[in-house]
């Protein structure tokens, strides 16, 4: 039975002008450049001009106190996703001491095309060779061979018909544990440090301890337990600590090398903000890359004119009539949103400033205040969405460095006394507290919990550990030197 009826409903609803606005606020100063690319590409009404047609709605330079535009841009969410410590993600595995040397190959190979050209350089047969690319195909980006035997005889089986033992697959690994870098096909850390070790060429005493200790003691070398090691060994703490310096220069993870030498290729931080100190005064600037100037194509315009003064029109001029209106409304839509974009990354970068401005004249990190998102808000009188958008993926060039915005924002700590502190000031002090610690007997979290008491910071033990590993640090037990 059909039925009509009448129902009154709200919907939100976000306009063209305000997807796009929401998408550039988003994106940063590459993604910009690429945007304004394939906008001029697409649109032919849109060119780029050396005048300042398109500066006349903002003002890219000013102090940090200046007002501006504070339209709202859009709705949605603030996510603070959780830090995981860089000591968790990165093998540190050089002293201080040690000199850095460059790995000698092309930064365009990949890990597995350098292995693979290591194949042609060995005097095998067709079956070895296919075994040992069977092998490379299966290392990870680390350098290692975490497949089992049985798995990769059974893949061949099924694969490609041969019915290989064991004992073959065994010595295939064997001739690709012989490649460059050393350790690389290990089928686990133990193995990757002793192949490393073996490597070297003239095996002195400290060496050879080190080959016995990670051999026999792995798991106690893991867990830094020296004194039985010693104590079984019958060795003195200096023998120790040879063996330590020994094994820490190397590399649990023989791949990691052209992943690092890649990732430091792709991450150019190029900085969307510069700010600079005139004599006290804090000038904040857009990046020049910035600061696209567009216009409308004066032979669209004057097309459009040209049309509207025709009398009478047929259908094919009606419709390059609305062609040439459509893409110098977009053009001019586009050119809009660009600059209220920019109006609004500027309006924040001043409060933010207005809000940490002695870090930005001083440059202590101890001088940073608790800030969150609904305190620059409260000044631009954006939404928080809108400063969210704005402080993700931004940098700020300062003469102390370039800091990401998020840097700036920090959650406040109350004592019980009812004393406020920023979560910079506790990490400075427990950063403070772990560097004067004896290595011998690092602090555990409570004893640490209990020392940031005594400077005024009455926080919990597992917040402690929160702030330890959000500042890459390892616990008491990792901390621990001879």
């Amino acid at each position: 039975m059909l039925k009509q009826q009448l129902a009154q409903k709200q919907q939100l609803k976000l306009l063209p002008q305000q997807l796009m606005l929401v998408k550039l606020l988003e994106a940063t100063t590459i993604e910009l450049d690429e945007r304004v690319i394939q906008e001029l590409e697409s649109n032919p009404a849109l060119e780029e001009s050396s005048g300042d047609e398109s500066s006349s709605d903002m003002d890219n330079q000013d102090e940090f106190g200046s007002d501006s535009d504070n339209g709202d841009a859009d709705l949605g969410d603030y996510r603070n996703e959780d830090e995981i410590p860089d000591y968790k993600l990165i093998a540190n595995n050089r002293s201080r001491d040690e000199k850095k040397e460059d790995i000698p190959f092309s930064a365009d190979l990949t890990f597995h095309e350098f292995l693979q050209e290591q194949v042609g350089l060995r005097a095998m047969t067709e079956y070895e060779r296919t075994l040992v690319e069977y092998i490379i195909g299966n290392i990870d980006n680390d350098g290692y061979l975490r497949r089992s035997t049985d798995d990769m005889s059974n893949d061949l089986l099924f694969q490609l018909g041969q019915d290989v033992s064991e004992k073959d697959l065994s010595e295939a690994i064997a001739s690709v544990q012989e490649f460059d870098p050393p350790g690389v096909c290990a089928r686990s850390l133990q193995e990757c440090l002793l192949l490393q070790l073996g490597r070297h060429e003239t095996e002195s005493k400290a060496c050879k301890l080190a080959k016995i200790v990670i051999g026999r003691y792995f798991e106690e070398f893991a867990r830094k337990n020296y004194q039985k090691i010693m104590s079984e060994l019958g060795i003195t703490d200096e023998a120790m600590k040879q063996v330590v310096h020994k094994v820490l220069h190397l590399n649990p993870k023989p791949g990691n090398a052209w992943s690092t030498l890649l990732e430091k290729n792709k991450e150019v931080v190029i900085p969307d903000f510069i700010v600079e100190n005139d004599n006290g005064v804090l000038i904040v600037t857009l990046n020049d890359r910035n600061q696209h100037s567009l216009r409308v194509n004066p032979d669209y315009q004057q097309m459009q004119q040209q049309f509207a003064s025709e009398k009478s029109a047929n259908k094919n001029v009606k419709e390059a009539v609305q062609y040439v209106k459509q893409q110098i409304e977009s053009a001019e839509i586009f050119i809009e949103t660009l600059n209220r974009r920019n109006v609004t990354l500027l309006t924040t970068m001043r409060a933010i400033i207005g809000l940490q401005q002695p870090f930005f004249l001083d440059g202590n990190e101890a001088l940073l205040k608790p800030m969150i998102l609904k305190d620059v808000a409260e000044i631009t009188g954006y939404d928080l969405s809108t400063i969210s958008r704005v402080s993700n993926s931004k940098y700020v060039q300062t003469e102390f460095g370039t800091f990401p915005l998020k840097y700036f924002f920090s959650q406040l700590v109350q004592t019980e006394s009812g004393e406020e502190f920023s979560v910079h000031e506790v990490k400075n002090m427990l950063q403070n507290i772990i560097d004067g610690e004896d290595k011998k007997r690092p602090y555990s979290d409570e004893k640490l919990a209990e020392l940031l008491t005594k400077e005024g910071f009455d926080i919990a033990r597992r917040t402690v550990a929160k702030y330890r590993d959000q500042l890459g640090l390892p616990t008491a037990q990792l901390r621990k030197q001879l």
